[in-house]
């Protein structure tokens, strides 16, 4: 699965076929044989596509796109129309057209809606060949995957089963390899106490050298090593104000075209708002408006005094400056602190060593989220606005995201296109569900925990 994103005129659906290079390399040759009226050729090529099954592959790239969200409108879009997010998603049609043997997808339900996820995972299940699957949504791979590879400690450990098996058996591995470790101990302080007690004995020379050789001979288990978890809080924030944001009667849209109609909401601190609804549905132009990079078309929006905004979105990323670090990010937010301080910060998040004057240009998208995510709890927000906020973070994030969310003070709006592997219902007092009709926008309650 290509993971560039790039901007190009060509329609949506050829984009797709490119993935099959075996049928544009026919394709072309047909055409040569076409061009020189080449009989012998034209037919020979014909029976390699009638092989590979070439006339239904319009079909095919077309079902694919839709089981991923596009519509028959969007197939013949030129892939530069679409939103970075949109076009993973014909890089992943792409991935899954190519008539293959084997099958590597990086992060794959990244910036997919519950419906594609859920075609996705059906169609997993029925691929024939072997697939190496990356993911960190536990979610997905359980009913998926048969075998687990973990990296630990630069070191691979294969495990039978799925990610629920897997969680299992590596506690269980853990606990063996540490009770083997503790009894060879003991067994290594009984040798060498008595080695010491009758080394210079002549009497007891022989027996004593024999229990050295042993030593030397013994393979030493090492004790069960386990990665601390990262872990992080939000700090206080300097005041809580009540309410911190309302609106009433709000519409928003892009030009003409109005997103979202007669928007009603009430932030206060406390506030836990979950916002689902497939692509497209207006969660992230929900947010832009909370966030203030998106005007209203109509309406009120109030901001109490004292407000302070913590935004997170995948488009954030893009913000970082390339060619600075992530104490160079922190000190411009804190131009009068000590670099020690500041040093001791980001190691918090993970960031130590040359790591903090490393620049972000050579981050992977997890170590960039998680600087973002950085700069965002030193500002101390009382209103967090979060969209798709575990997209890039492995798991050990998810869950310090996760409960660093339940101490938040302030409130907290989280956006999600699936409820798979998202901040869990106890971050989240409310649900809401965003549903487009042709004439209007309603927000559905669809959970509510108190």
């Amino acid at each position: 699965m290509n993971q560039k994103r790039r901007r190009l005129p060509q329609a949506a659906l050829e984009y797709v076929i490119d993935g099959d290079r075996e049928y544009r390399q026919l394709e072309a040759q047909l055409h040569d044989a076409n061009e020189r009226n080449d009989g012998h050729a034209i037919a020979t090529i014909h029976g390699k596509l009638d092989a590979i099954d070439a006339w239904s592959i319009r079909s095919r790239a077309a079902s694919l796109l839709h089981g991923l969200g596009f519509s028959n409108e969007q197939l013949e879009r030129p892939v530069s129309d679409f939103s970075g997010g949109w076009r993973m998603r014909l890089n992943l049609a792409q991935a899954l057209i190519c008539r293959s043997d084997l099958l590597l997808l990086d992060e794959p339900t990244n910036h997919l809606d519950l419906d594609a996820v859920i075609w996705l995972e059906k169609w997993l299940k029925s691929y024939q060949g072997t697939l190496i699957l990356i993911s960190h949504d536990r979610d997905f791979l359980d009913p998926i995957v048969d075998k687990i590879i973990h990296i630990e400690q630069q070191s691979m450990f294969e495990y039978t089963g799925n990610y629920s098996s897997f969680e299992v058996q590596r506690a269980t591995r853990l606990a063996q390899q540490q009770a083997m470790y503790e009894s060879q101990q003991e067994r290594v302080a009984h040798l060498q106490s008595y080695i010491d007690r009758f080394r210079a004995k002549a009497t007891k020379a022989k027996q004593a050298q024999s229990r050295i050789k042993m030593l030397e001979r013994m393979e030493l288990i090492a004790p069960a090593h386990v990665d601390n978890p990262f872990r992080f809080s939000f700090r206080a924030p300097e005041s809580l104000p009540n309410p911190l944001l309302k609106m009433e009667k709000v519409s928003a849209g892009y030009g003409d075209r109005i997103i979202l109609d007669s928007i009603k909401l009430n932030l206060v601190p406390g506030s836990r708002i979950g916002l689902l609804g497939r692509n497209g549905a207006g969660k992230s132009t929900l947010i832009k408006l909370l966030a203030g990079e998106l005007a209203p078309v109509s309406g009120e929006i109030g901001l109490a005094k004292g407000i302070k905004l913590g935004y997170f979105a995948q488009h954030q990323l893009e913000y970082l400056r390339a060619d600075e670090s992530p104490i160079q990010h922190l000190a411009r937010l804190a131009p009068q602190e000590l670099e020690q301080k500041l040093r001791d910060y980001l190691g918090g998040f993970g960031f130590q060593g040359d790591k903090v004057t490393e620049e972000t240009r050579r981050f992977s998208g997890g170590e960039k989220a998680r600087l973002v995510l950085a700069l965002i709890v030193w500002q101390r927000p009382n209103l967090l606005l979060l969209d798709e906020p575990t997209n890039h973070l492995d798991l050990d994030m998810r869950q310090a995201l996760t409960e660093a969310l339940i101490e938040f003070e302030g409130a907290l709006v989280v956006v999600r296109t699936t409820v798979i592997c998202c901040v869990p219902p106890l971050t989240i007092s409310t649900w809401f569900t965003i549903v487009k009709s042709n004439r209007s926008t309603a927000i559905w309650k669809i959970i509510n925990s108190g």
